[in-house]
């Protein structure tokens, strides 16, 4: 059986009724945000921003909320305050700044400016009346001016990842998508993900650099008999990048081979060894070396099947990623991931036809 066709059956499996399902939490999300709509147009329209409300729970630095619930908090804009800003004190991270930008559709924070700020996810399934989000998942290999299928330059790479920086894309973490695809936790509208394969030291000398200067992070799958390589990282290298924050290593299995088919001349006793020890080895290694927790396998060539999800089941996995192309819903099978890869023959408009996040359908 061909790897399109078990994605395909799985992928169906998976998703067989979820029309009815996104239907009904659309209605839920619907009542959710009409609720939020009537209780903010009630507050402005009696005066509420005017009020002193007493002493507020989130203390008295910075700007003091002009109304609160155990939902939503609004506040007046202060000359030093910033989408960050506000995060930090609101919803105690500063990283989900991307909540309050997203909830009141502004890329900055203005002085005297009403901002409603969302205690909670409103809608953690990204699923809408007119359609739903999807995250691209890019794929990377190597980096530089090889003229190669798979390797970009790094003037190219730079350039798309301005790209993301300076039209409101938000780069995510792989192991973000895993309370996402589980209903739990809501992504931001514009989320993409990078990731990097096979483990080429250009990615340390070439791509690594131009990840930090715009603070995006990246998971980067290593088949580990590469490692050490002439070509590839070492772990010294893969640990400095770890330790920066930006940077998560995955497996990507041990020697690359394809774990979907069986070689010549291989039983089924010898094939089902081998895809456990294609997991299980590289596992066992990086935990070893990192000391990271592992989440997300990559497919060779992005070939799978039931044994391999399985053993990854096993081993406490919660993703699996192919190479075929598309955006990931909400109700994605977590094992059948989609990745587009990034190909060094792709122009600027190529680059931003592979970032869509939203697909219509209608879900009333």
């Amino acid at each position: 059986m061909t790897n399109s066709v078990i994605f395909s059956r799985r992928s169906t499996e998976w998703q067989k009724n979820w029309k009815s399902v996104l239907k009904m939490k659309t209605r839920r999300i619907r009542s959710s945000h009409a609720i939020c709509a009537l209780f903010l147009l009630v507050l402005l329209a009696g005066g509420c921003a005017k009020r002193d409300l007493g002493p507020s729970i989130f203390g008295s630095a910075g700007p003091s909320p002009v109304a609160e619930t155990k939902d939503f908090v609004i506040v007046i804009a202060g000359s030093g305050d910033s989408l960050r800003s506000l995060a930090r004190r609101f919803l105690g991270d500063e990283y989900k700044f991307w909540v309050i930008a997203d909830f009141n559709k502004i890329s900055r924070v203005m002085p005297g400016q009403e901002i409603v700020i969302p205690l909670k996810d409103l809608n953690p399934v990204g699923v809408y009346s007119n359609g739903y989000q999807t995250v691209p998942i890019l794929c990377y290999h190597r980096f530089g001016n090889k003229n190669a299928k798979l390797n970009i330059s790094a003037r190219t790479f730079d350039k798309q990842m301005a790209f993301l920086h300076d039209n409101g894309y938000r780069v995510v973490t792989l192991a973000a998508l895993i309370p996402f695809l589980e209903g739990q936790k809501a992504l931001p509208r514009r989320a993409v993900v990078i990731t990097i394969d096979d483990g080429y030291k250009s990615v340390y000398t070439v791509a690594y650099p131009i990840l930090k200067k715009y603070g995006f992070p990246a998971t980067l799958f290593v088949y580990n008999d590469f490692i050490g390589a002439r070509a590839g990282l070492n772990w010294p290298e893969m640990k400095e990048m770890v330790d920066s924050g930006l940077i998560d290593i995955q497996a990507h299995s041990w020697s690359h081979s394809n774990l979907a088919l069986r070689k010549i001349n291989e039983d089924v006793a010898g094939y089902r060894n081998r895809v456990w020890q294609e997991v299980f080895a590289p596992t066992q290694q990086i935990r070893k070396h990192l000391v990271l927790p592992l989440h997300s396998f990559a497919y060779p060539y992005g070939d799978t099947n039931d044994l391999v999800i399985e053993h990854l089941k096993e081993l406490d996995y919660s993703l699996g990623v192919s190479v075929q192309r598309g955006g990931n819903p909400s109700f994605e099978y977590p094992f059948m991931l989609r990745r587009t890869m990034v190909l060094n023959n792709y122009d600027m408009k190529t680059f931003r036809a592979i970032l869509k996040v939203f697909k219509k359908a209608s879900l009333k």
